[in-house]
């Protein structure tokens, strides 16, 4: 992880493709752990250290993940990532061309606990949640095609469900219907950009994270202004 920001009541860090976010059952050092032994370091805190997870990113991905270092900052970012008050960006490497260069998605979700995967249907179906982002294609490289989301919603594996469900899985997800994993792991799914109001002091936060540094991420990033 890089801390990309970080005041008394907030830290953002850019985690990579390998860490979880909280505790699982792999058993895997979490994210929130790192954070909290990074602060333990850096203000020589006797005692435990109050670290919040106030959201999360899939383990493949990589990308901006906030924390909150006060209660008071947990209650309220938990509130806003809630109302979706939080606009997150992310960037997507897909194989195929969208059918449109840009179009707004919204399918209906089921999640299979057991699967750990979610499924998407045009229509309503039990117990399905509504599910809405926005992409628009912003570089192509000769054989792959970078995508920038908004999420307007946030549902369980949405990006990676919804593009899918396009005919558009992301390069690396097995589970999504890519044919072909990455040698390390990862998805090719990054969390860009995250834009909120401090939940304390009310400034308006604006984050960018760097991509992962790798060949295909660079050359597909090269020619955007980042």
């Amino acid at each position: 992880m890089t801390v990309v920001y970080e005041d008394n009541h907030i830290i953002v860090v850019n985690k990579t493709s390998s860490e979880i976010v909280q505790g699982d059952k792999t058993g895997d050092t979490p994210l929130s752990e790192t954070v909290k032994q990074y602060l333990k370091e850096k203000y020589q805190k006797p005692g435990n250290v109050f670290v919040g997870v106030a959201h999360r990113l899939d383990r493949p991905v990589s990308g901006l993940v906030v924390f909150a270092k006060t209660s008071k900052a947990l209650s309220r970012l938990n509130e806003m990532f809630k109302n979706s008050d939080v606009r997150k960006t992310y960037w997507a490497i897909v194989k195929k061309y969208p059918n449109e260069q840009e179009a707004e998605l919204t399918h209906y979700l089921l999640r299979n606990e057991k699967q750990n995967k979610s499924y998407a249907y045009d229509k309503e179906v039990p117990k399905s949640k509504r599910a809405v982002l926005h992409y628009k294609t912003i570089a192509r490289s000769d054989n792959y095609y970078l995508l920038e989301v908004d999420l307007k919603t946030g549902r369980h594996h949405q990006i990676r469900c919804q593009l899918a469900k396009m005919g558009c899985p992301i390069k690396g997800d097995l589970k999504y219907g890519f044919p072909r994993s990455n040698q390390d792991g990862s998805i090719c799914l990054h969390a860009r950009r995250v834009t909120f109001t401090h939940p304390v002091s009310k400034e308006l936060i604006d984050l960018k994270a760097p991509v992962p540094s790798d060949n295909l991420w660079n050359s597909l990033t090269s020619s955007l202004y980042l």
